[in-house]
């Protein structure tokens, strides 16, 4: 009688992690290719896909734990680790989402860059996630949590760039003699933007709550 395969916990980040790399890739290459927001069904059921298959991994990890009367690591460790990965998918889906129901007219200058740290937040979470398996002597994992969080930094400054700018030129556009149905459509676009660049803000966030994660999990078995 042959035994059952042991669940691999690091195999199951690593794939998630792919998954947000995968995500990424599609939210630039559907910023980078916009027409309307109407031509963006497609895309919007391929990162159904991508974030679907992102559920189906975490559901999966989430049997295993409560399977296993054995993990590699603290259970709650493994759960909100799955969760704070899945999330990022989660966010970056909803942000293609939103191109087509806030019905956006045209991509902002800046989102392309938003998009390409997002790009880069979780390619340095894959590869911390990579060599997560090797928690426990933790000398190339450690840089590459640290990275993680530098890259938050970059997002953090564009994202308060971007908002000042986005309010600050709505500001100048709205002079006395400014048509009204200017002004409106104005107002409009600064919602849909200001919603927009936060959730890319959240994801960035919440790559570097991942690697968070991952930091403390070291720590706890240092």
């Amino acid at each position: 009688m042959s035994l059952k395969q042991k669940f691999n916990y690091f195999d199951a980040f690593e794939r998630q992690a792919d998954l947000a790399c995968q995500e990424a890739e599609l939210l630039i290459e559907i910023i980078e290719q916009f027409r309307t927001s109407e031509a963006l069904l497609d895309d919007i059921k391929r990162a159904h896909e991508i974030e679907h298959a992102a559920d189906m991994v975490c559901h999966d990890i989430f049997d295993a734990v409560s399977a296993d009367f054995i993990t590699p690591i603290d259970r709650e460790d493994i759960i909100s680790l799955t969760q704070s990965m899945d999330d990022i998918l989660d966010y970056m889906e909803g942000t293609i989402q939103r191109f087509y129901m806030f019905d956006v007219q045209s991509m902002h200058p800046r989102a392309l860059d938003f998009a390409q740290l997002l790009l880069k937040s979780c390619e340095a979470l894959k590869a911390a996630a990579v060599e997560f398996k090797n928690f426990k002597n933790a000398k190339k994992l450690n840089p590459l949590i640290v990275e993680v969080g530098d890259v938050e930094e970059e997002a953090d400054d564009l994202f308060f760039t971007v908002m000042h700018d986005l309010y600050t030129s709505a500001r100048k556009d709205a002079s006395p003699s400014a048509d009204p149905h200017d002004v409106r459509e104005e107002a409009v676009d600064v919602f849909i933007w200001d919603k927009l660049f936060q959730r890319m803000e959240n994801t960035a966030d919440t790559c570097e709550r991942a690697s968070d994660i991952m930091r403390s999990i070291v720590m706890k078995y240092a």
